[in-house]
């Protein structure tokens, strides 16, 4: 096992202090009307209004900040602002948990998140499999392993590895297990990533396996959000914190050291540097290596923004630029090839390329220089898989002669092996695995010394299964198979689509009753996403299922643009200033589903987290007659000043820059924090967030619940005080967290 990463964060970052740009957008004067929500339904222009009372007079930094009265509500700890959360709590808790069902969902919550039949996530470790494990006798979790033999047995043997719950104990921490790195080929040292209370920042420490205790003198790093790479057993790659002018604006490094057994971060050897303007979640290093563990490629990825990238190769010389596209996903290296991802069409060596392809280039090939080899036609084609449209890859896995690829075909999933077959042309083979249809396919940790990658299946109905793929035989070998959680005998799963404002057509699955009445009466639920490339396809939710689902409701999973459900451009349509397109999509499906009888906007409420969360707000500000409910957790809500908290200024590429007038103008006609009217009859929502969270800064949600009460707006807001963004930390609070979002949505749908 390379990585057993728990929690694939988008990183936060510190408060940015770049100066106040000298120009500056000026909002319309206060007393002329203008059209702040310029699209209707089906398209159709809005009466044009005055602006709403606390939208900013200009929009530079300063503008926006003297218009902001709630700007204590962003001290995270602030007197005022936990004040403000313990009454807001108090408030909320009274309604939700006081609800005679909450109890029921919190105990059906927590029978399934704590169920000792769910399948143990597996990763390669060493010569066996390796598993992070909790329930409620070790709510904290316990690292544990076992061999594959036993592991494919119905009761495996397992081993205690690290157990988090003792180790909190001892130490007097709330500890989160946020995933090991494992040094190949033995795997017996391995740095372990701790987190105080769920945070993304981590602490790191060496493992050894052998003795299953920490290493007295062994690798340590203080609390931080590094990246880091092992070299070799005495080696680390190392990009953090290294001290003052260190860091970029987002709070993340730009500079990689190695580090050495023994040495201090001070005595680091620098071996790449970015620059202190750079933008994303920090430079990274990557190691790969081949199935004996022998390094064959160091790859440094320095960020220009939330998605653009320089990618440079660490030789003996030091570091040198390939010249790939600025928006580019590199998978590995196989047989001396980097396999990579284009995320943008791609012109090289006179060819152009779609986004989304998969390629494979010697990395000669790729050095920027004069004399760097040219491929010619007869030589080895390039071109391992060029999606087709509504065709999108999702993941790739490199083994040691072979690449695995899950892929999707309209959202449904597909598994193909490809390998290179030498001839004049070369050219890749490829070979399909027998998948289940319409169902998600999910890669999970893979062995090149193996030739084998754990496969999960699963879909809204349909329980997870977890398979072997045997990439040698192409076969697909079942190793456990999930027990339903919920009773879906009753229920059906289709999918339709919608048409946005601009023609185009968005897809959405429907789940439910199968003798529902097309009558607009029935409880919905709605849930979409829409940004950072992320798709969402077909999963099992056991608890949605249990609680919402087995009691008659409907749930819809719309797969707007923005998300990378059809490749890069599905995603890159709706980016900076066509944002709108994303939140058009949602509003088009809800539609929709009153079209067909599904639902009413009565009966009708939608869900979104993080990124989700600025959709929802959005929706619930632009759109108020299309739903009842909201659940917006862990939202990003105003997005003017969304650079200024953690960890807004890294997705500067996905939103664009608000410190840019022509940028700030745009995000301004969208940004619900400052969008909110109190003339307006807004459904009841309910805003959900974490202390801890320093991902998505909890200044967002607190300060939105705060307008929407000064404006008079019945809602509700709970904040949890530990946990973080990924809600990973407890499977028991988790379960308590569900039961307030039901609770909530049975309210407002179903009562």
């Amino acid at each position: 096992m390379r990585h057993l990463i728990l929690s694939a964060a988008i990183p936060a970052l510190l408060i940015g202090t770049t100066p106040v740009l000298a120009q500056t957008a000026t909002a319309p004067a206060q007393d002329k009307p203008v059209c702040y929500d310029c699209s209707g339904p089906d398209g159709a222009a809005l009466t044009t209004q005055l602006p709403p009372p606390h939208f900013p007079r200009d929009l530079t930094p300063a503008g926006v900040a003297a218009a902001d009265d709630h700007l204590a509500l962003e001290q995270v700890d602030g007197a005022e602002a936990m004040a403000f959360v313990a009454e807001e709590n108090r408030k909320s808790l009274a309604v939700l948990t006081g609800d005679p069902r909450y109890e029921t969902f919190r105990a059906e919550a927590e029978a399934i998140l704590t169920a000792t039949d769910r399948i143990p996530t597996p990763s390669f470790l060493g010569d066996g499999v390796g598993n992070f494990w909790q329930d409620a006798t070790n709510p904290k979790g316990v690292w544990r392993r076992t061999t594959l033999d036993s592991y494919r047995t119905a009761t495996p043997q397992w081993e205690t590895l690290l157990d988090i719950d003792a180790l909190s104990k001892a130490e007097g921490k709330d500890w989160v297990f946020k995933g090991a790195d494992c040094l190949a080929p033995d795997e017996t040292r391995c740095l372990i990533n701790l987190s105080d209370g769920g945070k993304d920042a981590v602490v790191v420490r060496e493992f050894d396996l052998t003795t299953k205790r920490f290493m007295d003198g062994g690798f340590s790093l203080p609390e931080g959000k590094h990246r880091i790479e092992w070299l070799d057993r005495d080696t680390l790659l190392v990009a953090t914190d290294f001290g003052a002018g260190t860091m970029t604006e987002s709070g993340y490094p730009f500079i990689v050291k190695t580090l050495k057994r023994g040495q201090t971060l001070a005595q680091a050897t620098e071996v790449y540097r970015g620059e202190q303007g750079d933008g994303g979640y920090g430079v990274s290093p990557a190691v790969y290596r081949d199935k004996d563990g022998k390094v064959t490629a160091v790859i440094i990825t320095r960020p220009l923004d939330t998605f653009r990238s320089e990618t440079w190769m660490l030789s003996d010389g030091g570091p040198v630029q390939l010249d790939l596209p600025e928006r580019v996903s590199v998978h590995g290296v196989l047989e001396g090839r980097l396999i990579f991802s284009t995320e943008e069409a791609w012109t090289f060596n006179g060819a152009t390329i779609p986004a989304g392809t998969v390629l494979a280039y010697h990395a000669g090939q790729l050095v920027k220089s004069s004399d760097r080899l040219v491929i010619t036609a007869d030589g080895p084609s390039p071109v391992v898989l060029m999606p087709a449209p509504r065709q999108a890859v999702q993941q790739v896995a490199v083994l040691n002669d072979r690449l695995v690829i899950a892929t999707t075909n309209n959202v449904a999933g597909r598994l193909t092996i490809y390998r290179h077959q030498a001839g004049r042309p070369a050219r890749w083979e490829a070979q399909n695995i027998d998948v289940p249809d319409n169902l998600a396919v999910g890669l999970g940790d893979s062995s090149k010394s193996r030739g084998e990658v754990f496969v999960s299946t699963q879909g809204f109905l349909v329980p997870p299964t977890l398979s072997l793929a045997d990439a040698d035989a192409a076969t697909l070998t079942t190793l456990k198979s999930a027990p339903a959680k919920f009773d879906a005998s009753r229920d059906v799963t289709e999918q339709y689509e919608a048409t946005s404002t601009d023609g185009t057509k968005i897809p959405y699955f429907i789940t439910r009753p199968r003798d529902m009445k097309l009558d607009g009466s029935n409880p919905t639920i709605m849930l979409g996403y829409g940004g950072f490339q992320v798709s969402l396809n077909p999963a099992y939710k056991p608890e949605m299922g249990k609680l919402w689902l087995e009691r008659g409701g409907v749930f819809v999973q719309a797969n707007i643009r923005g998300g990378g459900e059809f490749g890069p451009d599905w995603h890159q349509a709706a980016l900076d200033g066509n944002r709108q397109k994303a939140f058009d999509d949602f509003a088009a499906v809800a539609r929709d589903l009153e079209r067909r009888g599904v639902t009413s906007p009565r009966r009708l409420g939608i869900y979104g987290r993080s990124n989700g969360g600025v959709l929802t707000s959005v929706s619930i500000t632009q759109h108020p007659e299309l739903f009842n409910a909201a659940v917006i957790e862990s939202p990003l809500v105003d997005m003017l000043r969304y650079h200024e908290l953690p960890a807004g200024a890294s997705w500067i590429g996905e939103y664009g820059d608000p410190r840019i007038p022509e940028e700030a103008a745009w995000i301004a006609r969208y940004s619900a924090y400052q969008q909110l009217r109190p003339d307006v009859a807004y459904p009841r929502v309910y805003l959900t967030t974490n202390t801890r969270d320093d991902r998505v800064h909890p200044g967002h949600a607190r300060k939105f619940a705060a307008r929407l009460g000064d404006q008079g707006h019945d809602h509700l807001y709970f904040e949890d005080t530990a946990g973080g963004h990924s809600n990973d930390a407890d499977p028991v609070a988790n379960a308590r967290r569900w039961a307030r979002h039901y609770v909530y949505l049975s309210q407002q749908l179903m009562d």
